[in-house]
């Protein structure tokens, strides 16, 4: 089967998925990002807007020499010739020419509207230029592919007009037409009626690119499948302007794992998760817990009835296996919890908890117990696992004994806050007495207890606090509220989450500290660190 023959995916994170607010990708992070989409074996990736900017034509003079792609041809976006010029003239054109690029994607205008307000030639016109570019580039042996822009808004106010775009495009060497959705206002069964109405009147080769206005990107994109399109474009997590464009992954599992169509090399899905997660790392947007397919969460089971069904039987709350996209089930541990979710939980971080119904009651009561006073272990695993080790094996595990801590803030007129923290404990036998300073108390206390229990533990260099959130939860109360602290801590290859829950902020924060470098000593000692 010829993928990029048959059925082409393809990939736009690059152009229309880099105009999302606050995306920024310098030419280095778009470099990255194809060869990531390559692996996921995309059939074409939209590398940008070559001559309209610096940065997009820097970035194909680089991926000659920098890009070895297995999978995706590299393609370059342009728009048709200016009107009254000839596209062997015009500017932008020639920088398509020279991009490098073996395909060329070219947008045109196809409601008759944007063609007088936006373009202000006339629709003759505006089909000559169409014409031209189209066959000029065919004939300098680049492939054309054409984004009919506006089409379904411009099909609905000149149904004429806009068939006529599609077909002199096509009849000039265009091998295939993209209906684009461009403000994503449609809905799914208006999208096949239209898709419908153009494969069976014109001919032509149908694509569809889908915006998620109506939150209908994914399923306006299937639907036009269905009607006949085999060409799919969207971005990867879904990027793109406003609402974003169609999630590419949600579009391909879907129709691999639920149409039974292979659009995509085999065995190339099951690396997903992993893709559009190193994709996130570099775009610096982390990724959508609750995206499709792909999320930590897509996956996840709280309530104790979804993980009694589980522990049967997956499949009777789950759509399929995640493995097929490279995720994971989870299983989170909560109030909900009841005894099937514990000894799945347990299973899952290596304790049989099976065959001592009295352990896992103990432990089920004591996960409510302590959720009711504020604690949540659905999003701090490592807090758990160290609360299921205590009751498993009779105590909690201990490298350092704190005597005391304080913290000490000032401030002196026209200078910043200055925070020092003081932590007397016990490692290995040896008393220490450190103070350590930082930018708040926090950040002094977590400095005072790193280089303490660093002086017996080196290893403790490695840990790094990534993330920290604080949630008032009797808000209420005012200033003496019970406060709940998650600290994320990252030893460079993985990451673990702690909770802390005390009166004020700095207590709470505390205990998940301590909780954060002990759980990291275990792992480290489990792994022969």
């Amino acid at each position: 089967m010829d993928l990029q023959g048959d059925f082409h995916v393809y990939d736009t994170t690059l152009r229309d998925g880099a105009q999302q607010e606050g995306l920024n990708l310098s030419v280095a992070d778009k470099l990255s990002i194809a060869r990531h989409l390559d692996g996921l074996g995309v059939g074409y990736i939209e590398g940008g807007w070559p001559g309209a900017n610096p940065k997009d034509t820097e970035f194909f003079r680089r991926a000659r020499t920098e890009l070895d792609l297995a999978n995706a041809r590299l393609t370059a976006f342009g728009a048709t010739r200016r009107a009254g010029v000839k596209a062997a003239d015009d500017p932008g054109i020639a920088a398509l020419r020279e991009s490098g690029a073996s395909v060329v994607t070219l947008v045109a205008k196809s409601h008759d509207r944007h063609v007088d307000l936006a373009l202000r030639t006339t629709l003759q016109e505006n089909l000559a230029m169409v014409r031209d570019t189209v066959s000029h580039l065919r004939a300098e042996g680049q492939t054309v592919f054409l984004d009919a822009e506006h089409f379904f808004d411009g099909y609905r106010d000149n149904r004429d007009y806009a068939l006529e775009v599609l077909r002199t495009a096509y009849d000039a060497g265009a091998e295939v037409i993209a209906l684009c959705d461009t403000n994503g206002g449609m809905l799914p069964g208006w999208v096949a009626d239209v898709v419908h109405d153009v494969v069976d009147t014109t001919g032509v080769r149908v694509g569809i690119h889908c915006h998620n206005d109506t939150g209908c990107a994914v399923a306006n994109t299937l639907a036009a499948v269905d009607a006949g399109a085999t060409h799919v474009q969207g971005t990867i997590n879904g990027y793109g302007e406003r609402t974003g464009n169609a999630d590419l992954v949600s579009v391909v599992a879907n129709l691999e794992l639920k149409l039974d169509r292979r659009v995509l090399p085999a065995g190339l899905l099951r690396d997903a998760t992993r893709i559009a997660h190193a994709v996130a790392e570099v775009t610096n947007f982390p990724p959508a817990s609750r995206q499709p397919y792909v999320g930590t969460s897509a996956f996840t089971h709280k309530a104790g009835l979804h993980a009694s069904a589980i522990k049967v039987d997956p499949d009777l709350y789950q759509h399929m296996d995640p493995v097929g996209v490279g995720n994971d089930m989870r299983l989170l541990v909560s109030d909900m919890a009841g005894r099937a979710s514990i000894e799945l939980k347990g299973r899952e971080l290596g304790f049989d908890l099976s065959g001592d119904r009295e352990l896992v009651t103990r432990v089920t009561d004591r996960v409510k117990r302590l959720e009711q006073r504020g604690y949540t272990f659905e999003a701090a695993d490592a807090s758990f696992e160290l609360l299921l080790v205590e009751e498993v094996e009779g105590e909690r595990p201990a490298y350092f004994d704190v005597e005391s801590w304080r913290v000490i803030t000032e401030t002196r007129p026209g200078e910043e806050a200055a925070s020092e923290a003081t932590v007397k404990l016990r490692a290995a036998g040896v008393r220490y007495v450190v103070t350590g300073e930082g930018n708040g108390p926090v950040n002094a206390l977590d400095a005072a207890l790193r280089e303490a229990i660093g002086q017996a533990f080196p290893e403790v260099a490695k840990f790094e606090l990534i993330d920290y959130k604080v949630r008032i939860l009797d808000q209420g109360h005012g200033t003496d509220a019970i406060t709940r602290v998650l600290i994320e801590t990252s030893d460079g290859e993985s990451t673990w989450v702690t909770v802390g829950v005390g009166h004020n902020v700095i207590e709470a924060s505390w205990d998940a500290l301590v909780d954060g470098l002990t759980f990291g000593l275990r792992r480290q000692a489990a792994d022969g660190g």
